[in-house]
């Protein structure tokens, strides 16, 4: 059974940092990628970032620059390091992989406002 389990989420001032953790189980973590996405209020779910099982990554033009993704295989983790953060980053981040169909996690808040 897939799990996949967020946390580090919460309120920071704008200009401020980040570092979110997603810990997975119930399937080979190493041999899927791990993506992060979004969701403001009101608006749709968003991909931020994703990496590859060898570690490529790639980012939403808004967040290149200043997300950094990364994973442990060892622990069975995907993080998401969050910098220079901006009010619009306000959201629900969610860790996901698709393996046959997508699993998600429950979401963790990230709220940036002064």
């Amino acid at each position: 059974q897939v799990q996949l389990v967020e946390s580090g989420g919460g309120w920071v001032h704008p200009g401020g940092a980040l570092r979110l953790s997603c810990a997975a189980a119930g399937f080979d973590f190493s041999a899927y990628g791990m993506n992060w996405y979004r969701q403001a209020p009101g608006k749709e779910r968003e991909l931020v970032a994703t990496i590859s099982t060898s570690g490529s990554t790639n980012y939403a033009d808004s967040v290149k620059g200043r997300y950094t993704i990364s994973r442990d295989n060892f622990k069975n983790t995907v993080y998401l390091q969050m910098n220079s953060l901006k009010p619009e980053d306000t959201g629900v981040y969610y860790c996901n992989v698709w393996k046959d169909v997508a699993y998600w996690g429950q979401g963790t808040q990230v709220t940036v406002s002064s």
